[in-house]
């Protein structure tokens, strides 16, 4: 009998043990085993600027964060600096050990990082560097190189079409966005050159509020308005460049007037595939939101996480520790790449009058 009663205990122990040992199964189990791993706040900027962030950015990072285990939080501001701020504080309150930012400009997105500092989180920098911030890492793409290669991409275009002296406009990202900064360096390191031996003529020269793609619609007719033989249209990504295109074709110009882009959306690649717009450019966010989630777990773990450079900022002096990205040039004869990386769809892009355009082009 006794030794029934003692195999019952050790049973009992042991079934005890097991359950301790498995816990619970929530995503706010550590990743690792050993250490315990805080709660990631994940602050998008929009969805208006650009489709990617919540078609890409979002799924991403929560794949990231869910495959490691690690609980997060992923919101969007929606161009609300009020809300920004808003939704930084409540993340901070619920127990966030971790923010990852993008911030919608260096203001805002310093109050953020000063709160959350104050209060013992990690701040991250998500695309955009948040000038005079003092966040512990930044995760982009080498952005004047993306620049580089919207000028290169419009300079291809325009000898394609062996364009004698094309009058160049410019229509820029947001004036409070330190990435339209970078962009503009590098694609002006590019048209600057051809300005100066009067190979192109300096046309109109904007910024676009909050990257605001209605606004951009505007501005560019009032520079088509100005200046009725625009030969070439530098805008700064794919919303700019639609918006462009939106006006180039009530003048019967599409087609006729190079326009660059960035972000290779699917209005992007589309208006690629219908000889709209000239290039685009590629960043594999999928790369950007994994090397972001895994210094940010790092963060959360109590760990410092690997970059490969550090990048300046301007405001503060400081060299930021940085994971930077290589962006691709796409054009029609390389959106197919686009579609083989999965970042966008076959089914997404082909639609009704796309189809053909993309066998021709040879999308899979």
């Amino acid at each position: 009998m006794r030794k029934g009663i003692l195999t019952l205990t050790a049973t009992m122990a042991l079934l005890g043990s097991t359950v301790a040992a498995c816990g619970d199964d929530s995503s706010t189990a550590p990743a690792d085993g050993d250490k315990a791993v805080g709660k990631v706040g994940v602050i998008l900027p929009d969805s208006k600027s650009s489709a990617r962030w919540e078609t890409a950015d979002r799924k991403y990072l929560k794949e990231a964060f869910d495959a490691a285990g690690v609980e997060s939080d992923i919101q969007n501001a929606q161009g609300d600096k009020s809300n920004f701020q808003t939704i930084a504080d409540q993340m901070i309150t619920n127990g966030a050990k971790v923010l990852l930012i993008v911030n919608l400009d260096s203001g805002t997105g310093k109050a953020v990082i000063d709160k959350a500092k104050s209060q013992g989180v990690a701040v991250i920098d998500y695309d955009r560097l948040t000038l005079g911030g003092g966040a512990e890492y930044y995760v982009s793409f080498d952005n004047t190189a993306v620049g580089k290669l919207q000028g290169e991409g419009l300079v291809k275009c325009l000898t394609d079409q062996k364009a004698e002296k094309p009058i160049v406009a410019r229509l820029n990202g947001s004036p409070t966005d330190n990435n339209a900064t970078l962009f503009a360096a590098g694609y002006n390191g590019v048209l600057q050159p051809k300005f100066d031996s009067g190979e192109y003529v300096a046309g109109p020269d904007q910024s676009v509020p909050d990257w605001d793609n209605t606004k951009a619609g505007t501005i560019f007719e009032q520079m088509l308005t100005s200046e009725p033989k625009i030969g070439g249209v530098l805008a700064a990504n794919d919303g700019l460049g639609n918006a462009a295109i939106a006006i180039l074709k009530k003048q019967k110009l599409n087609g006729q007037v190079p326009v660059t882009g960035q972000d290779a959306t699917v209005q992007g690649l589309q208006n690629i595939l219908a000889g709209d717009q000239c290039m685009t450019v590629y960043k594999a966010i999928k790369k950007e939101a994994d090397a972001a989630a895994k210094l940010a777990i790092a963060l959360a773990k109590g760990e410092k996480g690997e970059t490969n450079g550090t990048t300046k900022d301007s405001e503060s002096g400081a060299d930021v520790p940085s994971v930077l990205l290589e962006p691709q040039a796409i054009f029609k004869d390389s959106v197919k790449d686009v579609v083989a990386d999965g970042f966008v769809t076959k089914e997404e892009l082909c639609t009704g009058d796309f189809a053909k355009a993309c066998t021709d082009a040879g999308v899979q």
